[in-house]
């Protein structure tokens, strides 16, 4: 525990002010380590923000605060404590951003959880900033990223990483079943995040994250990346126009496969990794290096196969074009007969989406491993192995994520684009930066990605169900399935916790 000073309101008020600006001061410099755990603040530690004068009815002739009559020290948990300061409106970091040490022209220090695979993509996007933390519970990787930033500190365990003081932001580049673990811990010790798709393996476990985002003020971006790329700015800004009139109808379809994988064989666990690490919070069970570093995408405990992996980048397509965010119901339409430990190769899943405002309710179809609307095979299958068809009332719009094309083609002959309503990206990993130095949001905050990611996520609880699902977003609960619930919340083993 560490003293907390918890204020009852006096009728000094110009007083008041000059001690909530030294809270606010010590508090930031007390979670970068500015100041000892005894919660003991010196002068030094706040003047550089407040200035002596300021200080000097507060301090005592040794420098440190005064305890008026009216100040209450209790103790407070940590982590009470930074929910109840971000419910006031007290933002906070564990960094040198609190204390205004670095400016817009300065580099963030940025800590990876994760160096290969999309850890490495989101590195080479970020290696201008300054990698100070590596995080990787492979002891290889971990070196190999060492060699590239050898004055960076590196840990097997995330946890010891979010505790490191000079980090102002956090990369959570690790497979989906410990992007939860991960991405609370470092938004409740202070630090922006960013985090790659999809949010987090459970619905529950999304949920937690945004709001835990939106209760610490933090700067998040999702591994979206798609989402700056030209193409789909067009997009948006066609349908939004009403290019193609209104849409009720969309159609997403993936070619990735997942899932239909004989259940491994148990292996001797590599002296390079920490395979318990790995694990995180999710059950027990044996190594294999079916599942680390990469396939296990294809086993329902750490993953959610191709929709929870492509849904993300293209749902994202519509739910941005027509404003969609949680669904109504989710109904599996089309997929092989359910297995309890792997995602299917093949599904199909229909989201009904309510209106908004004037725009009409949506119905959104997803369909992946090869599966497609059937309608459009052949005049576009097998050109777009992968993409999305809007449903018009004046025509038809499909893309991928480089190109695009309406439809039919002789109706849009002339056809004149819209103006630019939408800016061009700085780059997906810059959008973030930007918004931690200078403010403001980024275009895939979690707001905006933890909506999208739940979505997602509840198609393939409908299937693992059969079952259509009549979603109560506010509640996460399916009211007309109650089993479902064993899906749309997590399970961790004991000693994890969110």
């Amino acid at each position: 525990m560490t003293p907390i000073a918890r204020i009852k309101y006096p009728s000094q008020l110009p007083f008041l002010i000059r001690v909530i600006r030294v809270i606010r001061a010590v508090t930031s410099a007390w979670l970068s380590g500015g100041i000892p755990a005894s919660g003991e603040a010196t002068s030094d530690n706040v003047s550089c923000i407040l200035g002596r004068n300021a200080l000097k009815h507060l301090l005592d002739s040794r420098g440190r605060i005064q305890q008026p009559p009216w100040i209450m020290i209790t103790e407070i948990p940590r982590r009470t404590f930074l929910k109840q300061a971000a419910a006031a409106g007290i933002t906070l970091a564990s960094s040198r951003l609190a204390r205004g040490a670095v400016s817009p022209n300065e580099k963030l220090n940025i800590g990876f959880i994760g160096t290969a695979g999309q850890a490495g993509f989101s590195i080479s996007n970020l290696k201008q900033e300054n990698i100070v933390a590596l995080c990787d519970i492979d002891d290889q990787k971990l070196a190999a990223a060492k060699q590239q930033f050898p004055g960076a500190k590196t840990y097997n365990d995330f946890r010891r990483l979010v505790e490191q003081k000079d980090i102002d932001a956090i990369v959570v580049a690790t497979p989906d079943h410990t992007h939860a673990v991960a991405a609370v811990a470092a938004l409740r010790s202070g630090h922006h995040l960013y985090c790659e798709k999809p949010l987090a393996r459970t619905i529950s476990e999304t949920r937690l994250i945004t709001e835990t985002a939106r209760e610490m003020k933090r700067v998040t971006q999702i591994g979206t990346q798609i989402h700056a790329g030209n193409n789909y700015r067009r997009v948006v800004e066609l349908i939004q126009s009403g290019a193609i009139g209104p849409v009720r109808d969309v159609h997403v379809w993936a070619g990735a496969i997942y899932g239909d994988k004989p259940k491994p064989r148990p292996m001797p666990v590599p002296a390079h990794i920490h395979y318990d690490l790995w694990l995180g919070p999710v059950a027990e069970q044996p190594y294999s290096s079916d599942f680390v570093p990469f396939a296990w995408r294809n086993w329902w405990a750490f993953g959610g196969g191709s929709l929870a992996d492509f849904g993300c980048h293209y749902m994202d397509l519509p739910h941005w074009a027509l404003d969609l965010r949680a669904p109504l119901s989710a109904e599996p339409l089309e997929g092989p007969p359910v297995d309890a430990e792997a995602p299917p190769p093949q599904l199909a899943v229909r989201f009904e989406h309510p209106a908004r405002g004037a725009k009409p309710p949506v119905t959104l179809t997803w369909y992946h491993g090869g599966k497609h609307p059937i309608f459009i095979r052949e005049h576009l299958y097998p050109n777009w192995k992968s993409g999305v068809l809007f449903i018009g009332t004046k025509g038809m719009l499909v893309a991928d994520y480089g190109r695009f094309k309406l439809l039919p083609e002789k109706d849009f002959e002339g056809f004149v684009p819209p103006a630019k309503t939408i800016p061009d990206s700085i780059g997906h990993h810059k959008e973030w930066v930007n918004a931690i130095k200078n403010g403001g949001t980024t275009t895939c905050n979690f707001d905006y990605s933890g909506a999208l990611t739940e979505a997602a996520l509840l198609g393939n609880v409908a299937y693992r169900v059969q079952r259509k699902l009549e979603w109560d977003s506010a509640k996460l609960s399916a009211p007309n399935c109650r089993e479902a619930d064993e899906f749309i919340h997590h399970h961790y083993r004991k000693g994890w916790s969110l």
